[in-house]
């Protein structure tokens, strides 16, 4: 659910049971996820573009950054010179000790290719020139506190999935959403509330509806279905060829399969009612890959004068990977350390050091059945009844009351 594979960072995993176990009886409907009301593009990058627009910053489209050259002294290193090509041309921008560069080091969208209703998508999983992957390993090559990409793209089979956009065009598909979420696609409330898995999906195929339109433009009585898949290289239920290998309508059809649509309806509905748009992304969980200490280097390396690494990429600690948070985050340890801010970045929230957290983990983890119900044996049973003798009358009695422990 989480597009981890087996192969993938033990490490990682381990971070996010941490981070979020305060979240653990959420997990059923993932309740404690918030979204925006519209797409995230439209509700939250394009408000910010805006704002910085309107504050003088300049946005440079259609450039790529095809390197960025360091000066290294000792422990003192200044980024000095960054590559730019845009429309063909090759420029330099100089750098001094008081500009300030932010680095995106990588990115889990890189080679992404686009298919379409009748088209299948590129599988492309060399590093191309002017790409997040090749930047970076132009600069880890510099100096070996600037990471190791190559953990990170060097195997794109243990790292892909695919992303794909179902658009309803008419209401013959919302009955079978609606039987499994029991919500009306189109209410303009959440839908699914989280992401939806066919377990027994050879793709592991996955799909979540957010609140309708998720477009200003959309039409109203359409719905927009983000469904994604872990095992791109296997052969579908329904569809017997690998999902890179499909179409979108063919992979819609995999889906109408697995939501309940009769045999005998799946091709018509899926040519006519649907238009499907399938995405590869050969490093989507490329975050997850196994790693070890200085595999992503620090948002500000040791001796980092005027630059700084921002992104999934970039290590902070205790947080995850996959998130918005963690993004922010490294942008406000990297604004706040290199401009001298007289603020705190907010920390992660101590669930693993909260009793209470992991009271109700625990409870969470029974499916809300405290432990005078469990199945024990008389010796079990003696030595619960002596620990709840000890803490009666106590606010640890009081405690374990409040959580349903007891």
């Amino acid at each position: 659910m989480f597009a981890f594979y087996d192969c993938n960072s033990a490490l990682e995993m381990k971070r996010y049971m941490q981070r979020f176990i305060h979240h653990i009886d959420g997990l059923p409907d993932l309740r404690a996820l918030r979204f925006t009301k519209y797409n995230q593009y439209e509700s939250m990058i394009l408000p910010m573009v805006r704002y910085l627009e309107s504050h003088g910053v300049n946005f440079h489209f259609n450039t790529q950054v095809m390197d960025v050259r360091f000066e290294i002294h000792g422990e003192k290193k200044i980024a000095k010179r960054v590559e730019l090509l845009a429309d063909g041309r090759t420029t330099f921008l100089d750098l001094g000790e008081n500009d300030y560069l932010f680095i995106t080091n990588g990115s889990n969208v890189e080679n992404s290719s686009i298919g379409g209703q009748d088209k299948t998508c590129e599988y492309i999983t060399e590093i191309r020139p002017g790409g997040s992957f090749d930047l970076w390993r132009k600069i880890a090559a510099q100096d070996s506190a600037f990471g190791h990409p190559e953990k990170f793209y060097g195997n794109p089979e243990e790292c892909n999935w695919m992303g794909v956009t179902v658009n309803t065009l008419d209401d013959k598909i919302l009955p079978y959403i609606k039987n499994i979420c029991q919500r009306d696609p189109l209410s303009g409330k959440v839908v699914t509330g989280g992401i939806v898995t066919a377990r027994d999906s050879g793709w592991l195929l996955s799909w979540t509806i957010n609140r309708q339109p998720q477009f200003h433009s959309q039409p109203k009585d359409q719905c927009l279905v983000w469904l994604y898949g872990l095992f791109t290289d296997r052969p579908g239920d329904y569809v017997k060829k690998s999902m890179r290998d499909c179409t979108g309508r063919e992979i819609c059809m995999e889906w109408l399969y697995h939501i309940g649509v009769p045999e005998d309806q799946i091709g018509e509905l899926a040519s006519n009612s649907a238009r499907t748009i399938p995405v590869m992304m050969p490093f989507a969980s490329a975050y997850f890959m196994p790693r070890a200490a200085g595999d992503r280097p620090d948002v500000i390396p040791e001796g980092a004068v005027n630059f700084a690494f921002i992104g999934n990429f970039a290590e902070v600690e205790r947080d995850t990977v996959f998130t918005t948070e963690y993004s922010m985050r490294t942008a406000m340890v990297a604004v706040y350390t290199l401009m001298n801010v007289d603020r705190g970045v907010p920390e992660v929230w101590g669930s693993i050091y909260d009793v209470r957290d992991l009271l109700k983990a625990t409870i969470s983890m029974r499916d809300g059945k405290p432990i005078t119900e469990m199945k024990l044996g008389l010796i079990e049973k003696i030595a619960i009844g002596k620990v709840l003798d000890l803490v009666k009358g106590t606010d640890v009695e009081k405690l374990l009351k409040e959580y349903r422990v007891i």
